[in-house]
């Protein structure tokens, strides 16, 4: 992110999991599915040294990974309550659960727990178990640089008082549509929250998920949001 002069680096590791370097050299694992996502690149699949790992809700597509991660590099998990206790009993430690609102220091970051629109639960075994209510996150970095990160969302009004609290420049959104917001719904959060670029996501992993960053462009039509669309393993700095 260099042309907003916030030094924050994004990778996209295909669907919704992104890995995220801040100016002090944190790095946060978001929605860790690494092994068995279809468009993570084979040498991301064993990921070490992470400072912190983000989860927004219970599906598969999002924390399959997880305690394999957890475990390996002892990093700190922030997640809601419910998939807290989940996690403590797979035996992960280092977890911080939180809640909508909430706000928590992690890996000297500030991490707050919004709102978002979707379900949770958690395939363990031939079970589903609840997983909480699904979330989005802001993380505001070390030097100010405040990110939305919406999670498996429809857009909702309130996302314009997401922006009004937390100013965040850039937004990681859903566009595949079908399970989340499509491109059209995406325009309109990016709208409400007033950011100055999108980095799309959960688009293209199958074939349910057909939303393009290019639709999203043209929803956007003149409003001055750029979208920055990543190939999986592709680096927006």
């Amino acid at each position: 992110m260099s042309y907003l002069g916030k030094e924050t680096r994004f990778t996209w590791l295909g669907h919704s999991t992104f890995l995220i370097e801040t100016p002090s050299g944190r790095r946060v694992l978001l929605d860790p599915w690494l092994e068995g996502n279809p468009k993570c690149p084979e040498e991301f699949y064993e990921i070490d040294d992470i400072d912190l790992i983000l989860i927004t809700h219970g599906h598969f597509d999002h924390i399959a990974s997880v305690i394999d991660v957890a475990k390996r590099t002892s990093c700190r998990v922030v997640c809601n309550y419910e998939i807290g206790h989940w996690l403590e009993s797979k035996g992960v430690e280092n977890i911080t659960s939180m809640n909508k609102g909430g706000t928590v220091e992690a890996a000297s970051l500030q991490v707050t727990m919004t709102n978002a629109f979707h379900s949770s639960g958690i395939q363990d075994g031939d079970e589903m178990i609840y997983g909480g209510e699904p979330a989005g996150f802001v993380v505001e970095t070390e030097n100010e640089f405040s990110f939305y990160i919406a999670g498996d969302t429809c857009v909702f009004g309130d996302m314009a008082l997401i922006g009004e609290l937390h100013n965040p420049l850039l937004a990681i959104l859903p566009i595949g549509d079908h399970f989340t917001m499509g491109p059209r719904g995406a325009a309109k959060a990016a709208h409400l929250l007033g950011v100055k670029v999108v980095v799309p996501c959960h688009f293209g992993t199958f074939e349910l998920l057909h939303g393009t960053p290019d639709q999203l462009r043209d929803a956007l039509g003149t409003l001055p949001i750029e979208v920055t669309d990543l190939a999986p393993g592709e680096t927006l700095e």
